[in-house]
């Protein structure tokens, strides 16, 4: 037993079913299922006819879409099997349709693929005839001819095909027998036919029963009781000419218009030739054509009262009864076939089954975007229905099957020049004229790390004053990424790539997320003048991307340096002494301070003057060469002189160094150059020393002949006549002066230090009477640049320089120099005991 019903009578409608099962398509399958089969019966294989693995159906996320709205069907991914969900009731389903089809469709993913299923519901006979009514009454007159026929209701059965009425019989009479007529569309017509002549007086009532059969296996019936009744009189019914027409009729004809017109006559006369027409009910559409059409009981003019739909049937059967006044009353049948012919009256319908949204901006062409299907209720060129896009899109439509589409890209995407694209669908029939309809749908591009962040500028310049506190800001960076989201998240950070003796992290930090460079600590102009800081932006992508730039920043100068006085050199909370002769006239040199500042530019712009004190002093300081002169006549009486010297920079606020210098006077007509230097007083070892070095003068004295004309010869030789002995003495013939130049700063000011002058050369005395040829060779002193020497290291350097040049005694300690300095004194007629006042350590 399956289902509740025996197997025998199953088994050819099974055979059947198997038998118009399709072969494997990748585009359609097609099943067949009887309508009696139990939910849960298998209705196909998916998965072989597909040629899907089994295991497969769930990754890939089969499912199934029904047309209808209802779920007939389910499916099993276990087993890869297209099951029942309900029972099936073909009659519910499709009515009186010949055929009955469900259209199923199924979907998988990765990739995106749609497949239509096309499941035939078979009928089986469940269905026994009936009448519409269980008991017939007919009248006949007794003077109707033999093969007079009286018409009977067709029986109903919702079955189709085999299953459906195959005949009918009659009880056996002796006046009546049945007779089977086909009607233009199949259906049996039961008539009885009058065999032999009526006698009311013998028999007024004939009851007869009627029997439908249907072809099923087993076969299935049903009966109604005929009543006969004889009359008398009226022997001629109408008669319609001709019993079956067809009429054909525009769907879109206004309401009101003429269908027909019946043809009837009816040979009596009177009452009895006077016909009425009036709607007989069929079975197969029972009452729905009266909704839709009139008809004129007087004339029989059939005409519309409602719009027509070719789409909601394509075709009306209407039966007419031609009814006569007789008495007994005759009548007669006439049937009519309307058939509509189609309009293109409906739009196209476009279903979007599915869409991949967003897809990757990188997806290669011929990725499939969205399935598409269209469907038109008309038929024909006017159901044929073309799909359109735009053609600048990067799109385009690939037909899968019949009504049915596929969205695939059809170039390469960028999200950075369209994130998103509204793509507009249209759909054109063939009818004439064509209707059209359209969908739109937004299409978002997903973003993929394609472009690498971009400075604004790959070089900056920036200014920061030094001694700013640390987290002060600095400069901010700024870069931009076209792409969105992750990938458009940008972040910063310095790069330590070893252009710095110290790492440039300890000198600077950013903010990863604004690019705010900020300081770490307090920066130095004298020790840095400019930094070049590399920045690195880098995206929050997959890959990162980067790339990166470099702010050049330059430190300002502070006046955070005080000047420094290099000469004269005296312990701080002492005083220099200076003597000078009693005898002087004003302008005379005293000495000259020598001050340095380790900052730059106006902040390094030395100024000297004398503090103001309750008296009035005979001297002068130049303002800016620190030379200190006699500015009047000195008298022989007077006390020491204490003056104090201060050395002021042009910074803001001003920084300010000084000095206090104690000058007394002697009567001496010699200049006393140890005394203005401030050199070492004689002591006794000192005293026993000048006695050796007069042994030795005297010594020397006989050979200076002798060294006099090699060194005179030496002169010749070299074409230099205008040389005196005290240039070879000297060992140079330039001028004896004496200068120091700074390294050119960023903001373009000059330190420049006039460490010996001119004005030097205007007195009797020369300070570089007796230098070594080193002394000249230490006039210029070049700072490297940026350099991270050290106030202190530069201090060093202009004191190891103004000592070369302010003691004029270093060559005579200088042993090897020792006979130039005297030969060279001999020729100038300087005397021996002016040698040793100037140079008492001798």
């Amino acid at each position: 037993m399956l289902g509740g019903r025996s197997l025998p009578w199953q088994l050819p409608l099974l055979l059947a079913a198997l038998c118009c099962l399709p072969a494997p398509s990748s585009a359609q399958l097609h099943y067949s299922v009887p309508e009696d089969r139990e939910p849960g019966s298998s209705v196909g294989d998916l998965a072989k006819d597909l040629g899907v693995d089994l295991r497969s159906l769930v990754t890939r996320n089969l499912r199934l879409v029904s047309e209808g709205g209802q779920r007939h069907f389910q499916v099993d991914l276990a087993a890869g099997l297209l099951l029942l969900n309900s029972r099936l009731d073909r009659e519910a389903l499709c009515g009186q349709s010949p055929t009955c089809s469900l259209h199923l469709q199924l979907v998988m993913e990765n990739p995106l693929q749609l497949h239509r299923v096309e499941v035939d519901v078979l009928d089986v006979n469940d269905n026994a005839p009936q009448f519409p009514k269980p008991e017939v009454v007919l009248e006949i007159t007794e003077v109707a001819n033999p093969g007079t026929r009286l018409p009977l209701e067709v029986a109903e059965d919702p079955d189709m095909g085999s299953n459906s009425i195959s005949t009918y019989e009659l009880s056996p009479s002796k006046h009546f027998t049945l007779s089977i007529n086909v009607r233009g569309d199949g259906v049996k017509m039961p008539e009885i036919v009058l065999e032999k002549a009526l006698d009311r007086e013998k028999v007024a009532v004939h009851r007869l029963t009627l029997t439908a059969l249907d072809g099923g296996s087993p076969v299935k019936s049903g009966t109604a009781k005929v009543t006969i009744h004889v009359l008398d009189a009226n022997d001629n019914p109408p008669v319609c000419d001709p019993p079956i027409s067809k009429v054909h009729l525009e769907e879109n004809v206004p309401v009101g218009t003429l269908v027909t017109k019946l043809n009837v006559t009816d040979l009596d006369e009177g009452p009895n030739g006077d016909v009425e027409y009036s709607f007989k009910i069929s079975n197969n559409a029972p009452g729905k054509f009266t909704k839709l059409f009139s008809l004129d009981p007087r004339t029989g003019e059939i005409r519309t009262k409602a719009p027509l739909d070719y789409e909601e049937s394509s075709a009306y059967e209407i039966a007419v009864r031609a009814r006569d006044k007789g008495s007994p009353a005759m009548e007669g049948h006439c049937h009519l076939r309307v058939e509509l012919i189609d309009i293109n009256d409906n739009s196209p319908e476009i279903v979007l089954t599915s869409l991949s949204s967003p897809v990757q901006e990188d997806a290669t062409p011929g990725t499939v975007i969205a399935l598409i299907g269209v469907k038109d209720s008309d038929s024909g060129d006017n159901g044929q229905v073309r799909l359109q896009i735009a053609k600048e899109l990067p799109f385009k439509l690939v037909s899968s099957f019949k009504e049915h589409f596929s969205l695939v890209t059809n170039g390469p995407l960028d999200r950075e020049k369209a994130s998103g694209y509204n793509i507009t669908v249209r759909a054109v029939d063939s009818g004439s004229p064509p209707r059209a309809t359209q969908k739109t749908f937004y299409l978002r591009i997903a973003d993929v790390n394609d472009n690498a962040p971009n400075f604004s500028s790959p070089f900056d310049t920036a200014h920061v004053q030094e001694n700013a506190l640390p987290g002060t800001s600095v400069f901010s960076v700024s870069a931009s990424d076209p792409d969105e989201g992750t990938n458009a998240k940008l972040s910063y950070s310095i790069l330590d790539n070893g252009m710095q003796d110290i790492p440039i992290s300890t000198y600077f930090r950013i903010d990863q997320d604004n690019g705010t460079i900020y300081t770490v600590r307090a920066l130095d102009y004298e020790q840095d003048k400019v930094f070049q800081v590399p920045v690195e932006v880098k995206d929050a992508g997959s890959p990162a991307l980067s790339s990166t730039a470099v702010v050049h920043v330059f430190i300002l100068d502070e006046n955070d340096n005080a000047p420094t006085i290099v000469y004269p050199s005296v312990p701080k909370g002492s005083a220099f002494h200076q003597t000078i002769p009693a005898l002087v006239e004003p302008g005379y040199l005293v000495t000259k301070i020598v001050a340095v500042d380790a900052d730059s530019g106006h902040n390094a712009w030395l100024s000297y003057q004398l503090q103001e004190t309750a008296e009035a002093l005979p001297f002068q300081v130049e303002h800016r060469s620190g030379e200190i002169r006699v500015a009047q006549a000195l008298r022989e009486s007077e006390d020491p002189h204490r003056l104090v010297v201060e050395v002021r920079d042009n910074g803001t606020p001003s920084l300010s160094a000084s000095v206090v210098i104690v000058i007394s006077l002697e009567e001496d007509s010699v200049p006393d150059f140890a005394k203005s230097l401030d050199l070492p007083r004689s002591s006794p070892k000192d005293t026993n020393l000048t006695l050796y070095l007069i042994i030795s003068l005297v010594s020397i004295s006989l050979v200076s002949c002798v060294m006099f004309a090699v060194v005179a010869a030496r002169c010749v030789k070299a074409g230099t006549a205008s040389w005196t002995f005290a240039d070879c003495c000297r060992g140079t013939g330039r001028k004896p002066t004496s200068h120091f130049r700074g390294q050119m700063k960023p903001d373009g000011f000059i330190k420049y230090l006039d460490v010996g002058g001119a004005g030097l050369t205007s007195q009797a005395q020369n300070y570089t009477s007796c230098f070594s040829p080193m002394s000249d060779q230490s006039d210029f002193l070049f700072v490297k640049p940026f350099s991270h020497s050290s106030t202190a290291e530069t201090v060093a350097a202009y004191e190891q320089v103004t000592s070369t040049l302010a003691s004029p005694c270093d060559g005579v300690r200088d042993g090897s120099f020792l006979l130039s300095c005297l030969l060279s004194a001999t020729v100038r007629n300087i005397q021996a005991s002016w040698l040793f006042s100037v140079c008492p350590s001798i």
